[in-house]
């Protein structure tokens, strides 16, 4: 990630942390975009069980991109889908060890950015 990039997610990090009553609506910007690139529904990444391998992957990654985008601790990404902090790490483990693969490390990286604008613009309409 270039430093600009880094620069850009830091920001997003503190004004999601300025804004308690934000954390909820991570979700609404999250699981659409994730559910669109990995071709799942929606539902499917809100689920108690597993559901189908493809789906349980756009879960991992969905709470990959809170953690790491968002700056969420595991446990208030745990907490936003339901799950315990060690299933979160789990899942950022299984995301970052994928990311060797080319076209899945496009997809992430395309949806940090993504994810990290929509954040901002909301966070900029806010302070209007």
């Amino acid at each position: 990630m270039s430093a600009l990039g880094s620069e850009r997610f830091q920001d997003t990090r503190e004004r999601i942390g300025q804004r308690h009553g934000a954390r909820a609506a991570l979700r609404q910007v999250i699981d659409p975009a994730v559910a669109l690139v990995f071709e799942v529904d929606p539902s499917e990444l809100g689920a108690a069980t597993r559901r189908s391998p493809r789906a349980a992957f756009a879960r991992q990654v969905a709470m990959y991109l809170t953690h790491v985008v968002c700056g969420l601790s595991m446990t208030e990404v745990g907490a936003l889908f339901s799950r315990d902090r060690t299933t979160v790490a789990h899942a950022c483990e299984v995301v970052e060890d994928r990311r060797d693969d080319p076209e899945l490390d496009s997809r992430v990286e395309r949806l940090e950015c993504a994810i990290a604008a929509v954040i901002g613009a909301l966070s900029w309409r806010g302070r209007r």
